[in-house]
């Protein structure tokens, strides 16, 4: 029987440290990678977690695990709609450093009194980011490539750019494309120029452009955006967002 309980003991420290490195969580229902219902996988079956307690540090760790960058909002009541499986955890209390959803606290696996229509979500800012606005939904275009963060530059910069941005960022409608280093110049490479959207792209990296690292720009032409966003991403950018 000892040798039993030690056995278990041990799968549970192997399904934890998967848990850890993101291999079992994924995110379901969204229009990318990286948002959408969450969900982890625990004895062969992938199950939802509950929106009691549910906050933007809990949604900043879930989009560090799956490398989506930072958190842009934390959904509550099934916002991509409700899972199928078993409720996994609920009042989940993260600091917001963890490294896995499983290293902060909750209230165990399969305890709760949660339905699907509580299931949390979350959306990230996956390789793209708004940097030196007055909330999450503005600021200066910055994305991510081999492992730096660039500009893009505003030649051809306009509104139907500015709506991909705008909808990766689950950030709503575009209300302007900003030129000149509206918010302030960037500091990175100036990784994209002369991109053309449609409007219609569901990722910025979509639309026509002249290829990485390819421009005859400055920082002074870094492009901007301001997005419509919802009333409670345009409060405050320390502001929980649900």
């Amino acid at each position: 029987m000892r040798n039993l309980h030690l056995a278990l003991m041990l799968v549970g420290v192997l399904r934890a440290s998967l848990l850890a490195d993101g291999v079992n969580i994924r995110l379901v229902g969204g229009n990318n990678n990286c948002s959408g219902r969450v969900e982890i996988l625990q004895y062969g079956k992938w199950g939802t977690v509950c929106d009691d307690d549910w906050d933007r540090n809990d949604a900043e760790v879930v989009c560090r695990q799956l490398g989506c960058g930072k958190a842009v909002t934390a959904h509550q009541n099934a916002h991509f709609g409700q899972g199928s499986g078993p409720i996994l955890l609920t009042h989940v209390q993260c600091s917001g450093n963890e490294s896995s959803i499983t290293q902060c606290f909750y209230r165990g696996f399969g305890t709760h009194n949660c339905n699907h229509g509580e299931d949390a979500g979350v959306t990230c800012s996956g390789d793209m980011r708004l940097i030196g606005g007055t909330d999450f939904c503005s600021g200066r275009v910055e994305i991510l490539h081999d492992g730096q963060w660039g500009t893009v530059c505003d030649n051809d910069w306009d509104l139907n750019d500015a709506e991909v941005v705008c909808r990766q960022l689950g950030c709503g409608k575009a209300v302007t494309a900003h030129q000149n280093a509206h918010f302030g110049q960037g500091s990175g490479p100036v990784l994209l120029n002369n991109i053309q959207c449609s409007g219609s792209e569901s990722r910025i990296t979509q639309c026509s452009h002249r290829g990485f690292g390819s421009h005859d720009c400055s920082h002074g032409e870094d492009a901007g955006v301001s997005c419509l966003g919802t009333e409670k991403q345009r409060i405050s950018s320390n502001t929980v967002l649900y």
